[in-house]
């Protein structure tokens, strides 16, 4: 059973190729935003490369959240470029 379920929204999920996957907490190094993020730089094909050239903002349980945010089983995480208008 999975314990966070990660969202990607906008053109991060287009480049992915995915809306959402799942990751064990137990595989992050840290048990914060920081360490999912690691892990899905690791493990997620093409996610170090959107990261590199473009921001991302991350919600836990829809809240905007700092990078070093601690999360916990049952979360869920939102990924997604930052938001402009017009």
């Amino acid at each position: 059973m999975a314990d966070i379920s990660v969202i990607f929204f906008a053109n991060l999920r287009e480049t992915l190729g995915k809306a959402e996957c799942s990751v064990e907490l137990s595989e992050l190094n840290t048990q914060d935003t920081v360490g999912l993020i690691s892990y899905l730089t690791e493990t997620l094909a093409g996610f170090q490369d959107y990261t590199e050239s473009q921001a991302v903002l991350v919600a836990v349980n829809q809240t905007l959240v700092n990078s070093n945010t601690p999360i916990a089983s049952g979360d869920e995480v939102a990924l997604f470029p930052p938001v402009t208008g017009g």
